[in-house]
C-alpha cells in the first residue's frame, strides 16, 4: 500500500479480528483494529488524520449494521475505499455513490491473490482521490480508473483532465487511433457540472456527408426524400449535457461552417425547419489528424480550430509508455474475467516482448491481442513462442531474453517457455514473477518447483548428449548433486555412444555415493 498509510480494520469479533491482523501484518501492512462502536473515538485518540488511512476493511459489524457504518466512515473520510470480508450483503438503502468506493468483497476464508487484488484497487482509489482532492468541481474520485497506467505521460493527462473537467470550455483531444480519446471525453463529462445530463457521441467520419447535417441538427418531416417524420438531432439530444465530436478532422468544410455558427451563436435550425432552437451543450472534440497541417492545406477552417481548441489534451501513444503495458494487461484480463469471457496469463518473457513492440493500434490493439490469446490458450500461460510473430520483440536483438538470467544460454529461451507450459499441464500452474499474477485457483509452489527442476534437468541432459558433468556445468551444480537429483526424479541419461560411456565419469550407474561435503552443498531449487 502507500508508504506510512494505515489500514482501518473494523471487526466486532475478536477472533476474526486477530486472524485478519495476522494476515495483513504478514503482507507488510500497518493496521489499526477497532470495533464498530469504538473506532471513531480510538482513531481520534491516536492523533492520526483521516487522510492517512488508505482503506477500511469491514468484517463483522453486528453493532451499527453495515450501511450506517459505511455511511459514517464515508462522512469521516470521503476518499476511503472499503473492502468487505465475509458474508455481507450490500443493503439496498446504501447511497449509490458509495458503491464505487467498495473496491473488494472477499469471503471469510481469505485467499492470497484476491486479497492482494482488493488491496491494490483500494490503493488506486485512494491515490486518485488524493491526487484530485484539490481540484474544484471534481466529484467522482474514482475518475480516470479506466485510464490505466502510472507513466509520466499518463499522469500529465490525468492532471490536465482534473484541471478542466468542471470548466465550461471546449476541449480538443488529440492522439493516434486507439489511445483512448473517447475514454477521456467520457471521464470529463462524468466529472463536470453536466454529469447528470446526456453524453452524446457522434463520429463525424462514419456518417455520409449528405446525412451529417441531419444527424447533428435534426430535420423536419418532408425536408428531404425519406424524411417521413420529424427527428431531433444530436445537439437537441445533448441539451444541457455534452456533445462529443469524434474524428472532427473528417468533417467536410461545408459542415464546418455551419458548426462554427452554432458554436458562436448557441442556436440552430433543423434541416427544412424555420424555428430557431437553442443549443446548451458543451463541445468535446477529438481527432487523430494534425489539424494545423490541414489548415495549411485548406482542409480545415482556422476559425473553427480556435473555437474547439480552447483546452488541448494530447493522448500519448502506447509505444511512448511501455511501462504501462503490464498494468494494462492486468486490467484487460480482469475485465475479461468479470464478463465471463475467459482468462489468460502472460509470462515475464512475453510481457517483455510486448513492451518492445511498436503498437500502431495502441491500447485497442493490445485489447484485441489479449482476447485472441484467451481464445487460443484458455486459462493458459502465454509465452513468447505463443505470440503472433510480429509481437516477438526483444530489447537489444532477437536473441536477448529475460529468461537467460536463470543460467541457460539465450538459445534455450523458447524451450524454457515450453518447459513452463508443460509443468502447468501437469497441474503445477506456471508462476509469472514478472507480472505478479497468480492463477485464479492459487498455486502448489512445491509441486511447481519440483516439476520445473525436473524439466530443466531433462533439458540440460538432452542438450549435453547425456554427459552428466557437462549438464551439471550448464545448471551450475556439482556433478554429484546432479546425480542425486536424477535419482530423486528417477531420470535416466539419453543413450550414449560406447566410447563416451567408457570415459564418462558421470553415469548414474558408475557414480560413487557423494561425500558429505557434496551432500552439504546439495540443495533443491
Amino acid at each position: 500500500m502507500i508508504e506510512n498509510a494505515q489500514i482501518l480494520l473494523i471487526d466486532d469479533d475478536d477472533e476474526s479480528s486477530q486472524s485478519l491482523r495476522t494476515v495483513l501484518a504478514f503482507l507488510g501492512e500497518s493496521i489499526m483494529a477497532f470495533t464498530s462502536a469504538t473506532w471513531k473515538t480510538k482513531v481520534q485518540e491516536s492523533g492520526l488524520n483521516s487522510s492517512q488511512f488508505s482503506a477500511a476493511i469491514v468484517a463483522n459489524c453486528s453493532g451499527k449494521g453495515l450501511a450506517p457504518l459505511i455511511q459514517e466512515l464515508h462522512s469521516w473520510e470521503g476518499g476511503l475505499p472499503f473492502i468487505l470480508v465475509g458474508e455481507q450483503h450490500l443493503p439496498e438503502e446504501l447511497d449509490p455513490k458509495l458503491y464505487s468506493a467498495i473496491t473488494g468483497q472477499l469471503p471469510a476464508q481469505l485467499s492470497y491473490q484476491p486479497l492482494l487484488d482488493a488491496l491494490h484497487k483500494a490503493k488506486i482509489f485512494h491515490e486518485h482521490y488524493n491526487r484530485l482532492r484539490d481540484f474544484d468541481g471534481v466529484r467522482d474520485f474514482n475518475m480516470f480508473r479506466s485510464l490505466v497506467g502510472e507513466s509520466d505521460a499518463l499522469q500529465k493527462v490525468r492532471y490536465m483532465m482534473g484541471q478542466v473537467a468542471c470548466k465550461e470550455v471546449s476541449v480538443l483531444i488529440t492522439g493516434e487511433s486507439g489511445t483512448g480519446k473517447e475514454v477521456v471525453a467520457r471521464n470529463l463529462h462524468l466529472n463536470s457540472n453536466r454529469s447528470e445530463k446526456p453524453f452524446i457521441p457522434i463520429n463525424c467520419g462514419a456518417i455520409p456527408r449528405e446525412l451529417l447535417e441531419s444527424e447533428l441538427f435534426g430535420h423536419e418531416k418532408g425536408a428531404f426524400t425519406g424524411a417521413i417524420a420529424s427527428r431531433a438531432g444530436r445537439f437537441e439530444l445533448a441539451d444541457g449535457g455534452t456533445l462529443f465530436l469524434d474524428e472532427i478532422g473528417d468533417m467536410p468544410l461545408s459542415m464546418q461552417v455551419k458548426l462554427l455558427r452554432v458554436l458562436q451563436e448557441r442556436s440552430f435550425e433543423r434541416v427544412g425547419g424555420v424555428s430557431t432552437l437553442q443549443a446548451d451543450v458543451r463541445i468535446l472534440a477529438a481527432t487523430h489528424k494534425d489539424l494545423e497541417v490541414m489548415i495549411e492545406r485548406g482542409e480545415f477552417r482556422q476559425d473553427l480550430y480556435y473555437r474547439i481548441n480552447v483546452f488541448p489534451i494530447e493522448m500519448p501513444s502506447l509505444r511512448e509508455r511501455p511501462e504501462d503495458i503490464p498494468l494494462l494487461l492486468n486490467e484487460l484480463i480482469t475485465i475479461m474475467e468479470s464478463e465471463k469471457r475467459g482468462s489468460i496469463r502472460f509470462n515475464s518473457a512475453a510481457i517483455n516482448s510486448l513492451c518492445n513492440y511498436e503498437w500502431p493500434g495502441n491500447v485497442r490493439e493490445l485489447a484485441n491481442l489479449v482476447e485472441r490469446m484467451a481464445i487460443l490458450y484458455p486459462h493458459g500461460i502465454v509465452g513468447v513462442e505463443d505470440l503472433p510473430e510480429k509481437f516477438r520483440k526483444y530489447p537489444d536483438d532477437n536473441t536477448a531474453s529475460p529468461l537467460s538470467s536463470i543460467g541457460l544460454d539465450a538459445s534455450a529461451d523458447a524451450s524454457m517457455v515450453s518447459l513452463q507450459k508443460r509443468s502447468a499441464q501437469r497441474g503445477a500452474a506456471a508462476l509469472d514473477s514478472g507480472s505478479g499474477l497468480l492463477p485464479l485457483n492459487g498455486i502448489d509452489l512445491k509441486e511447481y518447483l519440483s516439476n520445473l527442476e525436473k524439466d530443466l534437468i531433462e533439458k540440460a541432459l538432452s542438450d549435453s548428449s547425456g554427459v552428466v558433468a557437462r549438464a551439471a556445468d550448464r545448471l551450475q551444480l556439482g556433478r554429484t548433486t546432479l546425480v542425486e537429483k536424477m535419482r530423486k526424479y528417477n531420470l535416466q541419461k539419453p543413450q550414449e555412444p560406447e566410447s563416451q560411456l567408457s570415459s564418462e565419469e558421470g553415469s548414474i550407474e558408475g557414480a560413487e555415493a557423494p561425500d558429505m561435503a557434496d551432500k552439504n552443498k546439495s540443495a533443491s531449487v
